[in-house]
Order: structure tokens, then sequence, then C-alpha cells
């Protein structure tokens, strides 16, 4: 068994520039990784759900919220990645090096602008938005609100941080970083929540902290610790703007693409919104539960950023595809595997939100239609532009993304949800939907090859 497998890596997961094991040494540390933050993302929903249904919704409105914000500097930190991985294949140090220094400015500088724009205007924004909800969910969702955004500019460099050492292919560092975060932030969340019983406000101090502590550990490292690539914010002056522009270049069509596409994903949340608190509560749980499908997938799509980006770098466009393929396969594999023991533990697991049982019921439900997409649509559909804006092609995946986002999940997920009556079944159906009609795009654009004429170093 072993030999087949090992034959397997060599055929299909390694290339001149990466072996087998290479890929695997890669890989791994960014599944642990996201398996730290959706798995606690799931056991903080967990814990606030104690403080009741309202805090349960409060929280779940302004995730949305931070979704759409911290996408910006996690787009940015995406664009670090691809220059720092094409300037590593192709052995050019100073260009990594200051390209390095340039994404961790950046995103930090757009952070702190987000955070402030937001504190000034976060009570018209949630009302504007989410005016429908109830007095208490209001409350407890600016209180949040506030909360978040002051961890914001710690967070932008833990996410620089992370995105430039997985530009090196150093993801055990990448993981560490964001291992120590996340553990502390649940540690925070057992401690205020739990046995101080201090609920919203809880949640916001541990927050805060848990990304102060990532923030500051991530400049220590990068300046004292790794040897993976030298950081120094002298590599600044003079400051370079050919850099900036080649790192923005990728990250300015990704950061549109995630603030339209999370936009969107907000005016759903709207019509959700007109449909209830039980049905808010219900969407919040199905998403929570259905992200830890996503934790083998998602990392092989930041994987791939690396593998395609030092390929590119490194002249090879050959392997390109042959990477692609395998871990299409290999998402969809692992989709399949890991949907079989979540509806297996469902029972187990939704006893940790304590919900009503009609609640429970359609969590379910929501749990097995997206299960099917996930396996087929979602890695055409997510792990395909990882390997296009590895290659440079990022204009093209944002704008095809943000005309099926708001042509397709919006408009039909409103015609099926709230016209038709399907209600939060609706919603979900159209989203699913939107996965193949985009992944299908993509695979075909992948496949023409225009995407070899995008290198950019």
């Amino acid at each position: 068994m072993f030999p087949r497998i090992k034959q397997y890596g060599k055929n299909f997961i390694s290339s001149d520039l990466f072996s087998s094991k290479e890929v695997v040494q890669l890989t791994i540390p960014i599944v642990i990784d996201q398996g730290f933050v959706i798995g606690m993302a799931l056991l903080n929903t967990a814990m606030i759900s104690s403080a009741g249904i309202a805090a349960v919704s409060a929280v779940n409105m302004v995730e949305s919220l931070n979704i759409f914000f911290i996408s910006v500097f996690i787009a940015l930190s995406t664009g670090g990645t691809v220059v720092v991985a094409q300037a590593r294949g192709k052995r050019d140090e100073l260009l990594a090096e200051r390209s390095a220094v340039a994404t961790v400015v950046a995103v930090f500088g757009i952070a702190i602008v987000l955070a402030i724009i937001v504190l000034i205007f976060h009570r018209a924004l949630l009302e504007g938005l989410f005016g429908g909800s109830s007095e208490a969910v209001m409350k407890n969702a600016s209180v949040y609100l506030i909360g978040s955004m002051l961890s914001y500019p710690a967070l932008a460099i833990v996410e620089s941080a992370c995105g430039v050492l997985r530009g090196v292919a150093d993801t055990r560092t990448s993981l560490f970083l964001s291992a120590l975060t996340n553990l502390s932030y649940v540690a925070l969340n057992l401690l205020f929540i739990q046995v101080f019983h201090l609920g919203i406000v809880g949640m916001i101090i541990a927050l805060n902290i848990a990304r102060l502590l990532g923030g500051c550990v991530s400049i220590w490292y990068l300046t004292k610790r790794t040897q993976s690539i030298h950081f120094s914010f002298s590599r600044l002056s003079p400051f370079n703007f050919d850099i900036m522009k080649k790192v923005m270049s990728i990250g300015f069509p990704f950061a549109a693409e995630q603030l339209f596409f999370n936009g969107g994903k907000i005016l759903t949340q709207i019509f959700i919104v007109q449909l209830g608190t039980l049905a808010l509560t219900a969407n919040a749980i199905g998403n929570s539960l259905t992200m830890l499908l996503e934790i083998i997938p998602a990392s092989l799509g930041l994987a791939l950023v690396t593998i395609v980006g030092q390929s590119i770098g490194a002249g090879d466009t050959k392997s390109v595809r042959k990477f692609w393929l395998s871990f299409l396969a290999l998402s969809s594999i692992t989709t399949l595997l890991t949907s079989v023991i979540l509806i297996t533990v469902y029972p187990w697991l939704i006893d940790l939100f304590h919900v009503p049982a009609s609640v429970e019921k359609q969590v379910f439900v929501l749990l097995l239609m997206v299960s099917v997409a996930r396996i087929i649509a979602w890695p055409l559909s997510f792990i395909t532009p990882s390997a296009l804006r590895a290659a440079g092609d990022a204009t093209f995946t944002s704008v095809v993304s943000l005309i099926t986002m708001w042509s397709i999940r919006i408009v039909l997920g409103y015609i099926l949800g709230i016209t038709l009556g399907y209600g939060l079944l609706g919603v979900w159906a159209a989203m699913c939907f939107e996965w193949f009609v985009r992944g299908i795009i993509f695979a075909v654009r992948l496949y023409r090859g225009k995407w070899m004429r995008k290198r950019l170093v």
C-alpha cells in the first residue's frame, strides 16, 4: 500500500522544483492551521451560545461584516504571497525580501484605516444592514463590532506575516503563529465566557488579547528568528513603488472581489434576517458546521498558491496543470470522507449549540445539500482560482467571481428564498448553483492557458 502511495505522489504531486515529500511538508501545516481556525470558530460559537440566541445571532451578523472587511487585508496578503513565491522561484532574494516588508506595512496601514472608518460609522452600518433585528441582537452586535475593530491592526500583522511565510514555503512557522493566536483566543474565551460569564464583552477581551499577542510574536519572529527570509524594515528605504505595484496587482483585484463577494453574503444575510431569529441561528450554526468540510480543500488551495507561484517564477508552467488536477481530485475525495464523518456525528455536534429541535432539523438538511455541492463544485470554484491568481491572472478571477456572485447567488437566492418562499434552503441552493457555474468558467480559463502570459517577475 505504501509503495503505491509513494508512486502516486511521484506521478501526480511532484515536479522538478517540488518533490512529493516537500509538497506534503508544505501542505500538512496549512491543514492543521485551517483546522485550528475553523475548529476554534466552532468552539467559540458553541461557547457564546450559552449567552442566548440573541448573542449567537449578534456574533453571526457581525462576523459577516468582519469577514467583509478582513478579506481586504487577507487579499492583499495573498498578493504578497504570490510575489514572494515567484521571486523565490526565480531565486531573486532581494525582491522577495522587499516584497515581504512592503506587504506587512501596507496591510497593517490599510487595517488601521478600515478600523477607524468602521468605528466612526458602526451604529449606522448595523442599523442600515440589520435594522430588522431585535433590540437585544442589535445591542450585542454593536458591542461586538466595536471590539472587533480594535483588534484589526494586530490581526493584519498576523495575516500578512503568515502570507509572506507561505510564499517562501515556511508553513510551519505560519502554523505556529496562527495556532498561538487561535489557541489563546479559545483559552481566554473559556476564562471570560464560561468562568466569569462576561458574554459578548468577554469574547471581545479575549479576541483583542489573543490577536495582540499574535501580532507582537509575528513581528518578533520575522525580524529576529526566521531563517526562511531576511526581514528588515530598512528594506522599505528607498520606497520601491514597482514592488508595491506587483503586490497590489494581485492584492487589489482580489480585495475588490472579496469586498463585493462578501458584500453579496451580507445581502443574503439581510434576506435571512427577514426570515426570523431562528433562521438566523440555523444559518450561523450551518455555516460553522459546513466550514469543517472546508479544512482540507481550503488548505490545498493555499498550498497551491505557493507551489504555482514558485513554479511560474522558475518557468515551469507544465507542472501547474498537473498540480491543479491532482489537488482537485484530493479535494473531492477528502470532502467526501469528511462529509460522511460529519453527518455521522451530527447528533452529538448539534448538542453543543443548545438550539430548538426545529433548528436542528433545518441545519441537518442544509448540511446534506451543501455536502454534495462541496464534493463536486467547490474545488473547481475555489481551488482553480488559487492557481490562476498565483500565476498572476487575478483580474479575470475577480471579475468572474463578482458577476456570478451578484447575478446568480444574490438574485436567485432572493427569488428562491424570499419570493418563492423556500426560505433558508432556497438561499443556500442558490449559493451551491453559483459554485457550479463559476467553477466551470475557471476550469475553462486554466485549461486554455491564457494565464501563462500573466507572470509578474
